[in-house]
């Protein structure tokens, strides 16, 4: 018996498809990999079905890089948004954001191409967003505003540095009980009380 494709079939692939595919080949390759005939031999079609639903690499790109900054605040917002104890809030965000490893490989990738015109922009919108919702965090804490905003900086320098370890290989790997300490030590260290 034949084995089956987890692909799309050919008839049916839509942009959100595209989108999908190009996001997954940022995580592993980076966003200087990202071209239109490599990307449909990767998906098993023509180019010319990439022309039917974009008309250049910067508009998948930019959709692309729309949907995964639209995922992210999404997470942020929704699964973060309804605790109302700021604590609980920042430790579950701490791990919850520890868990996202897509998330994390595309924006590690996408960190990589800082200078990009397209990712500058976002990297930029998406550290903002971040802060600004730990610096609410610890100013429900009770910190005053720019203490608020260094524990923020200092948190999300370490997400930072995290991300570029792991890059490099010098970091423990998410699904091991080194990694779980490591999340619990940022936790205690970062978060009074």
């Amino acid at each position: 018996m034949a084995k089956q494709s987890t692909k799309p079939d050919r008839v049916t692939l839509s942009a959100e498809d595209w989108e999908r595919e190009a996001l997954e080949l940022i995580a592993e390759k980076g966003v200087g990999a990202l071209a239109v005939e490599p990307l449909a031999k990767r998906m098993g079609i023509t180019k010319g079905s990439f022309y039917w639903h974009f008309p250049n690499r910067e508009s998948l790109l930019d959709l692309a890089l729309q949907r995964w900054e639209e995922h992210d605040s999404r997470n942020l917002g929704q699964a973060l948004g309804e605790i109302n104890d700021p604590r609980t809030r920042l430790i579950e965000f701490f791990r919850r954001v520890s868990r996202e490893q897509f998330t994390h490989d595309v924006y590690s990738a996408l960190f990589c191409a800082a200078d990009h015109p397209q990712v500058e922009p976002l990297l930029e919108r998406v550290a903002d967003r971040r802060m600004n919702y730990l610096g609410t965090a610890y100013q429900q804490l009770g910190f005053d505003e720019l203490e608020a905003r260094q524990r923020a900086r200092l948190a999300y320098t370490a997400y930072m540095g995290f991300l570029q370890l792991q890059r490099q290989r010098q970091a423990p790997s998410f699904s091991s009980e080194e990694f779980d300490a490591y999340v619990d030590h940022v936790i205690e260290t970062l978060i009074p009380g």
